[in-house]
């Protein structure tokens, strides 16, 4: 039995989310929790409340013992990007790409 819980269109880019989720993906639960805790990343925070979730979702709706609970899978895709310019000398235009990120966590029950 799993538990699944998900982040859409995060305006975090996947590049820097994923530097974060490699760190907690197969702990346990708790561990991965104190990890997000004193990871100093925008990301952390954001996946904290993913992780949080999925655990709850799994105390709630499965009715999984919270203290045997690991994640299973961790992954981040990416989302639809934001196209933006900035307006540069003699008429020119940069482009500024603010990307989005679909978080996903599953945690499973140790047997």
């Amino acid at each position: 039995m799993e538990a699944k819980a998900k982040a859409r269109f995060v305006r975090v880019t996947p590049r820097k989310a994923r530097q974060v989720i490699d760190e907690i993906r197969g702990k346990d639960v708790a561990e991965a929790l104190a990890v997000l805790r004193f990871t100093r990343r925008k990301s952390a925070d954001i996946i904290y409340k993913v992780v949080a979730s999925a655990a709850s979702n799994a105390e709630h709706n499965f009715e999984m013992n919270k203290d045997s609970l690991y994640i299973a899978e961790a992954f981040v895709d990416g989302g639809p990007v934001l196209k933006r310019f900035k307006a540069r000398a003699q008429g020119r235009a940069y482009p500024i790409l603010k990307r989005t990120s679909h978080i996903t966590v599953v945690v499973k029950e140790r047997s």
